[in-house]
């Protein structure tokens, strides 16, 4: 339904049938003969919006999906905040709690009760990160794409 966030599911002649000798994930991926992408999308005035992968990038927290990347953009554009990465952390309450992961501009220090207030303003208070971690840098692989379950241990 528009504006509800869904998985994006797939099916026609150009898709797969199956994951070669994995019939278990072969089994996983199709539902219905659909494939399931894994990103998340909303459709918003026809125009459809991925959100992230469902694995990393879609938070579930008090009954409410929110995109890591969505939360993502609105501290980019803190003046503080060089780079972010934002993350799910199991919360016995809420399922998963938001948290951000920053880097800060040099001789930056954040207060937190200010940004919580600054991000308030600009998004959702469940979207909102209950947890910020300031770092050095950001962990990341090879290829330079930060490495999310590293930074889901910052919180841990």
């Amino acid at each position: 339904a528009p504006g509800t966030p869904g998985e994006i599911e797939i099916r026609g002649k150009n898709v797969f049938l199956e994951y070669w000798r994995r019939p278990d994930d072969t089994r996983k991926a199709f539902r219905n003969g659909w494939f399931r992408t894994g990103d998340v999308a909303v459709i918003e005035n026809g125009i459809w919006r991925i959100l992230g992968r469902s694995s990393v990038d879609i938070i579930k927290t008090g009954g409410e999906k929110v995109s890591a990347l969505e939360v993502e953009e609105v501290l980019l554009t803190h003046p503080d905040i060089r780079e972010c990465a934002v993350v799910g952390v199991p919360d016995p309450l809420w399922g998963e709690r938001v948290c951000a992961a920053l880097v800060l501009g040099e001789g930056k220090t954040p207060d937190i009760e200010t940004l919580r207030a600054w991000c308030k303003e600009r998004m959702a208070p469940f979207k909102t990160p209950k947890n910020f971690a300031a770092v050095e840098k950001l962990p990341r692989n090879a290829m330079g794409k930060i490495i999310k379950p590293d930074v889901k241990k910052l919180f841990a």
